[in-house]
């Protein structure tokens, strides 16, 4: 049974980590956050030393490492903001642990490199969660396209990802570029990562549009030519959906046919865990093309509109 240790168990999307840990049948030991509202804590490990404060949880790591190999601390896992993902993913390594860390693993590509050094220093390893590449669609699709590596034409994708968000979404860190890194890192990088996976190595990238509620652009990759649209505003959910009350719309279409893929995420976590507690998860240079993909978009000028910009495009009033 290993040790785990939490970083940001009051997060979103902290209890699939607790789910996780606990479906893999180890234990969380340690948990921190700044905010106390952690009371998902006793659905799943009630006897968690829980912190607030990163000094005292410090400590706590420290006399853990100190202690009979017992109870020391395996694995941490990283649920904080995005912008402290990179800081934090350095206190595991240095604290003598693996590290897994939620999606965007860093906002810049640089800062994969100084992570390299010190796992080479530490002897321990950054893990990430891409569990779309986990998916049955997606691993059924790739095995398609490999199937064909001397197509002639590539491949023509569109990809729309549109979950609703409340006010509360701009007034939070999610909302400043500079702690999320814009619309792209925080809701699309795994996209980003699952269309590398798929179709081969970045060629071109272009945005046609950057909002705090939205962006849209075009990629291209080795074996596909993609348009793709996210955004967190329920009004450019399809008519549709917001008939339904729904507040999620996920699409991709390869060549004009829908890949179904909205079903099948709950257990995604828990595949990645036990993928990476195998010896088999996604580690730092797996995340270089997608987090350099996203660092791109967050800094690249909005390009004029030609024909190879996303249909949803039409519902969304253009930047000057």
């Amino acid at each position: 049974m290993k040790n785990f240790a939490l970083i940001g168990a009051a997060g979103y999307i902290a209890p699939r980590h607790m789910k996780a840990i606990k479906d893999t049948g180890h234990r969380l030991v340690a948990a921190l956050d700044p905010n106390d509202s952690v009371g998902i804590l006793d659905s799943y490990f009630p006897e968690t030393e829980f912190f607030t404060e990163f000094e005292r949880f410090d400590r706590h790591i420290d006399k853990l490492r100190r202690a009979p190999e017992r109870a020391n601390i395996d694995y941490v896992a990283i649920c904080s903001p995005n912008y402290l993902h990179d800081s934090h993913m350095r206190f595991g390594l240095r604290s003598g642990a693996d590290v897994i860390c939620e999606k965007p693993l860093v906002l810049n590509p640089w800062n994969i490199d100084g992570l390299l050094e010190i796992e080479r220093d530490s002897g321990h390893r950054v893990s990430t969660i891409l569990q779309l590449r986990l998916h049955p669609a997606i691993i059924a699709l790739r095995q398609q396209v490999r199937s064909q590596p001397h197509r002639p034409h590539k491949y023509e994708v569109d990809l729309t990802y549109i979950t609703s968000r409340g006010h509360w979404y701009l007034q939070s860190w999610k909302g400043d570029s500079k702690k999320s890194g814009g619309i792209a890192s925080n809701i699309g990088v795994h996209f980003f990562d699952m269309l590398h996976h798929l179709f081969g190595e970045l060629q071109a990238n272009v945005v046609h549009a950057s909002r705090d509620t939205c962006a849209a652009g075009y990629l291209e990759y080795e074996q596909a030519r993609v348009r793709w649209f996210l955004s967190v505003d329920q009004a450019h959910l399809p008519p549709a959906q917001r008939e339904q009350g729904q507040r999620t719309y996920r699409s991709i279409t390869v060549d004009g046919q829908e890949i179904e893929f909205s079903g099948g995420f709950t257990d995604l976590h828990t595949r990645s865990y036990e993928e990476i507690l195998a010896g088999r998860g996604f580690g730092l240079a797996e995340n270089r093309c997608a987090i350099a993909t996203v660092s791109a978009i967050r800094q690249a000028p909005v390009a004029p509109l030609r024909g190879d910009y996303h249909p949803f495009l039409k519902h969304v009033e253009r930047q000057p």
